[in-house]
């Protein structure tokens, strides 16, 4: 039996247009996915990269191997034009944490469920890359989050989120005591679960499964969504895209708590802690090359029924005018 062929490293010629190339490795379809890009991508004379990590996954098994270069080895990230993600919302969140130092868009292709970050669905891939050869797509800016952390004074974490940072109870018996503050002044303060502070791309992600409000992306806004709360004021509220939000664990009781940011970065909260919320200076940076309403993409991605809608009222011509008079 003759030895499989590797997959050749190269850098690719100095002027060449660079696409990094994101998979969930773990799952045989997004392994699938990454070959047919790399190999679409090589045929059309641009250079896939990959990371070393994903790229040895890939390997095994590939049965027409092609040229890829490895991100920060043969290939720098200030090189790279465009990342095409490869599975769901958290593989998009995965890159999107990889690349947050970089001027890269990210273009998701979902593979997973809803995928709401997603730009295109798997049926869609071979369009998506003939799309990025052809350089046929603009890019969108989303709002993030910095997220900072107070324990007695000190700063103790400093960190970012594009979806959502969640303040949340430290085990499942006793509840938090938090108070909510915007812009420097206290609004509640009560028993609950947790508190979701969110951008509006995190809308429709933990914060919406909290009850909150889904909001258009194009909306320069915050979130603030208690979680299981115990008291009379406690709806999700809304705020001004320049405001600070905050969340501050009650040290009477003597409860810690945990910071999830994107569901991915965590922080044990010690009683007292002090988390601070605002927008941050550095977007997330989209690649859209099928642009549609997003709610459009509410009633895709939800399944949600529309029968019965007739659409708006149209002016009439001047031959139904005439009949109308007549």
């Amino acid at each position: 039996m003759m030895p499989q062929q590797k997959p050749q490293l190269t850098a690719g010629p100095r002027l060449s247009r660079n696409i990094l190339v994101f998979a969930h490795t773990g799952r045989l379809e997004a392994r699938n996915a990454a070959r047919a890009v790399c190999s679409q991508l090589h045929q059309a004379g641009l250079v896939p990269v990959m990371h070393r990590a994903d790229l040895e996954a890939l390997t095994e098994n590939w049965q027409d191997p092609v040229p890829v270069a490895v991100a920060q080895e043969s290939l720098a990230l200030k090189d790279i034009e465009l990342g095409v993600v490869l599975g769901g919302d958290g593989s998009i969140l995965r890159a999107a944490e990889m690349t947050r130092h970089t001027q890269i868009p990210l273009v998701g292709v979902n593979l997973g469920h809803v995928g709401f970050l997603a730009e295109a669905e798997e049926v869609e891939l071979v369009e998506v890359v003939n799309r990025i050869v052809s350089g046929d797509y603009t890019v969108e800016e989303r709002m993030a989050l910095d997220v900072k952390v107070w324990d007695r004074g000190q700063k103790i974490l400093e960190t970012w989120a594009l979806n959502e940072a969640t303040v949340e109870k430290g085990n499942r018996q006793n509840m938090i005591e938090v108070v909510m503050e915007v812009d420097g002044r206290p609004l509640s303060a009560f028993g609950c679960d947790g508190v979701v502070m969110a951008t509006p791309t995190g809308s429709t992600a933990y914060a919406f499964s909290a009850g909150g409000p889904v909001v258009w992306p194009s909306v320069e806004a915050m979130l603030m969504v208690p979680l299981a709360a115990h008291a009379l004021f406690a709806r999700p509220l809304v705020t001004a895209p320049t405001s600070t939000m905050a969340v501050e664990l009650v040290s009477s009781n003597g409860a810690s708590g945990i910071l999830w940011c994107d569901g991915r970065r965590t922080l044990d909260l010690p009683a007292g802690a002090r988390i601070e919320v605002k927008r941050s200076s550095k977007p997330v940076r989209l690649a859209r090359m099928m642009p549609a309403p997003f709610s459009e993409r509410l009633v895709k991605k939800f399944e949600l029924p529309t029968s019965g809608w007739r659409g708006p009222a149209q002016k009439p011509t001047s031959s139904t005018q005439e009949e109308a008079n007549s």
